[in-house]
């Protein structure tokens, strides 16, 4: 359709979104900034489920960076092995480990720069890390929240950069951590890549893309 999108159009699409997910949370189980960055890293083609089940293994045995560090690369492989890529994975936390003992005295920076200095940190990672543990404003852009931001045309780009600038004009500031989870749940439970839910979808009558 040749619906324009108005400021107008993008409020009331989050609007709905907020009313659809109130509750929307973090799936990832963590108790501290360092076992939500394990988690983070671990989430690369992953599911969140299978992610928590290696964490509830992991984390009781080892939950701290020392602790991870004394496990060395072998038992930390066996230790995660049903994720997908445990031994790249493994390599990056254990250098990872190793940096936050070095330069950061064990503790994970409340930096955003400085996460994503870390190995198997990109940018994503970061912005998760920044706004789950340490309660900063941040928009995190993954898979899901790349394809329901451009469908909705709520912010429009090739690349996750592009669409994470796009959505912190978007968006209230305070509304970033939120609209980050609200755009991840309507991709995982109606905005699917391959078919989505348009017709039972209540954001299709402010929706350009839909069928």
């Amino acid at each position: 359709t040749d619906m324009r999108v108005t400021k107008a159009i993008k409020a009331e699409q989050l609007h709905i979104l907020r009313t659809l997910y109130p509750n929307a949370k973090p799936a990832l189980e963590f108790k501290t900034p360092f076992e939500l960055l394990i988690a983070v890293i671990l989430s690369a083609q992953c599911t969140d489920v299978r992610v928590n089940i290696v964490t509830s293994r992991l984390f009781p045995r080892a939950n701290t960076p020392e602790a991870i560090a004394a496990l060395g690369q072998e038992q930390l492989e066996a230790a995660i092995h049903d994720c997908g890529f445990f031994r790249m994975k493994a390599k990056h936390i254990l250098e990872t480990c190793d940096i936050l003992l070095q330069e950061y005295g064990g503790e994970v920076p409340a930096d955003f720069k400085a996460l994503q200095r870390l190995p198997g940190v990109g940018r994503k990672t970061a912005n998760v890390v920044m706004s789950v543990a340490f309660h900063a404003p941040a928009i995190a852009v993954d898979t899901h929240v790349f394809r329901v931001a451009n469908r909705l045309r709520l912010a429009v780009g090739k690349t996750p950069l592009e669409v994470e600038k796009g959505l912190q004009k978007a968006i209230p500031r305070e509304d970033w951590s939120d609209a980050h989870h609200w755009l991840i749940l309507h991709g995982r439970q109606r905005c699917k890549a391959r078919k989505p839910l348009c017709g039972e979808c209540p954001l299709a009558p402010v929706c350009p893309s839909a069928i």
